[in-house]
């Protein structure tokens, strides 16, 4: 059998009778796929891990609870033995043979009568890498193998082209904080197959790099008109392109949906009858604060954490935030796009009641490599922004997490 390479092949599983002999850390890592595939499974085993035991009491496997007994391979389709008890493996791997059933072993892959490739998963496809004989089996080069081809797909720097029609439209894709390796799976790859990607100041910049020649960018920052008209502006952008049966990308900073106005941008779209997608990013209200050392909730310190923007001073007529109560609140207060009015906020905070010597935060270009993080308290944190010269973007965090980190405020 060495001398013969393994022939690939995928098993439609769908409600047959599956037999799983053991119920450790291999059958942990191997029910999953099965229980996707719809099998019929049923665990013979005296003990299983927790993982094991809780899919066998949600029902989505049949565990007997004992070891294994010849004819429990009867009418099965596919066995995996997987039992610390290697003469009973043996004699499970012999009933198999007899009983026609392909047949895995953890403990011997020699005697078996099939092998689990190592596998990956890409929008739909199934990535397999199986090595070609038994004496070079290498699980560590195989599982390389197959992390590099799904990794290449999911990030698009493996281009596998679509041989169907793309349907056009646009997708929201929250870009993250900064840092170019944080935006999501998903949208890496939307931004890898994009016509036309409408990019953010603060969207993820290093990754436009990254795009093919023929893609169009256009910056959203520089849309003219002033800010009103440049959503209005962003907005027909969008529909014009995807009406043209482009693929859109929207590349926005951190997630679309937090302060991004990406739920404006979908009602334009859907009033257009253009379909949208929109990806969640990480949102930089919690990330640039992680990033410089600071928990927004730390046990016994904080157990709640409020987003507010900053953009309109507390004064403003046109303000939405009840800066009262939030001055009354004991957890953590994590501003965005509020440098030019922390001065004003701060004012008002310590007016209602916060604590004049509460940490102050603020950590400007977070994630990226110009990332620094300055400290301050309420009581000073107007001064500090002037005298550091504190630009946007930057997020400012208020509370006693400020504290909890490596870098305690000054």
């Amino acid at each position: 059998m060495a001398e013969h390479p393994a022939y690939p092949v995928g098993l439609r599983l769908t409600g047959r009778r599956v037999v799983v002999l053991g119920g450790g850390q291999v059958a942990q890592r191997r029910l999953p796929a099965l229980i996707a595939a719809g099998a019929d499974i049923h665990l013979v085993s005296p003990e299983a891990t927790p993982s094991v035991e809780a899919m066998a009491d949600t029902g989505e496997i049949t565990w007997t609870r004992r070891p294994y007994a010849e004819g429990d391979l009867a009418e099965a389709w596919y066995a995996l033995i997987a039992t610390g008890d290697q003469e009973a493996n043996s004699r499970a791997s012999a009933e198999a043979e007899r009983h026609r059933v392909w047949c895995v072993r953890s403990d011997d892959a020699d005697r078996a009568t099939a092998w689990t490739p190592a596998t990956g998963h890409s929008e739909g496809v199934t990535i397999a890498v199986l090595t070609t004989d038994a004496k070079g089996r290498d699980p560590r080069h195989t599982a390389a193998i197959r992390d590099a081809v799904v990794e290449g797909l999911r990030d698009g720097t493996l281009v596998a082209p679509h041989h169907r029609t793309r349907t056009p439209g646009v997708a929201l894709v929250g870009g993250g904080p900064g840092d170019p390796d944080l935006i999501t799976v998903r949208g890496r790859r939307l931004l890898a197959e994009a016509d036309v990607v409408v990019a953010d100041r603060l969207g993820p910049r290093d990754l436009l790099a990254e795009l093919p020649p023929h893609v169009e960018v256009i910056d959203a920052a520089k849309i003219p008109y002033g800010r009103y008209m440049a959503q209005e502006a962003i907005n027909n952008a969008l529909i014009e392109h995807a009406r043209q049966g482009r693929s859109v990308v929207r590349l926005k900073g951190g997630d679309p949906y937090v302060f991004g106005r990406g739920m404006e941008e979908l009602q334009a779209l859907a009033e257009a009858g253009i379909p949208c997608t929109v990806v969640p990013g990480i949102s930089s209200s919690i990330s640039v604060p992680g990033a410089a050392g600071i928990p927004v909730t730390h046990r016994g310190v904080a157990h709640e954490f409020t987003v507010v923007s900053g953009h309109v001073a507390p004064d403003d007529e046109r303000s939405l935030v009840d800066w009262p109560s939030l001055a009354k609140l004991t957890g953590t207060l994590v501003i965005l796009m509020g440098v030019d009015k922390i001065g004003k906020i701060a004012e008002t905070l310590v007016a209602h009641g916060k604590p004049a010597d509460t940490p102050v935060a603020l950590v400007q270009e977070g994630t990226t490599a110009a990332q620094r993080r300055v400290d301050a308290t309420l009581a000073t944190v107007a001064d500090t922004v002037r005298t550091e010269d504190v630009r946007p973007p930057a997020v400012i965090i208020i509370g006693d997490v400020v504290n909890v980190g490596p870098h305690p405020s000054k």
